[in-house]
C-alpha cells in the first residue's frame, strides 16, 4: 500500500516524468492508465522501457488515489530516495573499511516496511551493502525511509536485473553465498567468517527455486513453536547478527 502522508516521492503527469526521465533522476516504477493511448505517455513508457525502469498498468482510479486526485494525465512515477550504489560500491566499501565483504542479497522483498527494517538491521552488523532485483521488489521509498529509521543513507543499496547472475558474480568474487530456507544447515552451526552474502526470499514464497540452486550452502532457523516461519525481517535480522558474530 502506497504511503498517502507523503508526496515527495510521487511524480505527477506527463511533463513531470518526462523531465525526471530526461534529467536523470532514479525512479523506481512508473504506474500508468490501462489503455492509455496518448502519443506523449507512449513515448514517456518508451523511454522508461530503455532504461529498464518497472511499468505497471493499473485501473484509472488507482493512480487518482495514489496521486490524491491530482491532474495526473494517466501516469505518475516514483523516485528513489536516495540513489542506487552498483555492486562494485559494495566491494570497494568493504575494502575500504578493511573487511571482507558482507552482503545481503533480496529475492523479491514486497514490503516496505520488511526492506526498511532490513536496511536498518545492516546498518548495525556493518552489512557492506544490499543488493535487490529492479522487478518485483520494493525499491528506495519513503515508506522504506522511514521504516529504516534514517539507515538507508548508510548502507549502499544496489539494484540489479538479475539476481542469480549476480549471485555467480559474487561467487566469482570469493563471495560465500547462504540462501536462507526450509530444511537447511542450523545457522548456528555455519562458518561465517569470510567473505559473505545471505540471500532472503520473498516474503510468501522464500527463495526461489533457480537462486536457491545457486547458493553454496542452505541455512535454515530451527523451529521450536507451531508456525514454521519468520517474518522476512525478523530472519534476516537474526542471520545478519549470526554473521556478525562470526567477524568479530
Amino acid at each position: 500500500m502506497e504511503d498517502m502522508n507523503r508526496k515527495d516521492d510521487i511524480i505527477v503527469g506527463r511533463n513531470p516524468v518526462s523531465e525526471a526521465l530526461r534529467g536523470g533522476r532514479e525512479i523506481d516504477r512508473i504506474l500508468v492508465s490501462k489503455g492509455e493511448k496518448n502519443g506523449a505517455v507512449v513515448g514517456i513508457l518508451a523511454k522508461a522501457k530503455k532504461k529498464n525502469i518497472p511499468i505497471k498498468e493499473v485501473d484509472p482510479r488507482k493512480l487518482d488515489y495514489t496521486s490524491g486526485h491530482a491532474n495526473h494525465q494517466g501516469i505518475i512515477a516514483f523516485a528513489a530516495v536516495k540513489e542506487y550504489a552498483s555492486v562494485d560500491d559494495i566491494f570497494e566499501l568493504a575494502e575500504s573499511r578493511g573487511e571482507k565483504p558482507f552482503i545481503v542479497v533480496l529475492d523479491e522483498i514486497e514490503d516496505p516496511h520488511n526492506l526498511g527494517a532490513i536496511i536498518r538491521t545492516a546498518e548495525c552488523t556493518g552489512v557492506h551493502g544490499i543488493i535487490i532485483p529492479k522487478r518485483r521488489s520494493v525499491g528506495l521509498s519513503f515508506a522504506v525511509s522511514k521504516a529504516s529509521a534514517g539507515a538507508v543513507e548508510y548502507v549502499p543499496v544496489a539494484r540489479v536485473t538479475n539476481i542469480s547472475n549476480t549471485i555467480e558474480e559474487l561467487k566469482k568474487r570469493g563471495v560465500w553465498v547462504y540462501g536462507a530456507d526450509m530444511n537447511g544447515e542450523n545457522y548456528t552451526d555455519c562458518d561465517f567468517s569470510g567473505a559473505t552474502a545471505l540471500v532472503i526470499g520473498n516474503e510468501g514464497k522464500g527463495i526461489s527455486r533457480l537462486v536457491r540452486e545457486k547458493c553454496d550452502a542452505i541455512v535454515s532457523l530451527p523451529m521450536k513453536g507451531k508456525i514454521k516461519s519468520l517474518n522476512a525481517s525478523v530472519a534476516a535480522g537474526v542471520l545478519m547478527y549470526a554473521v556478525a558474530a562470526k567477524k568479530d
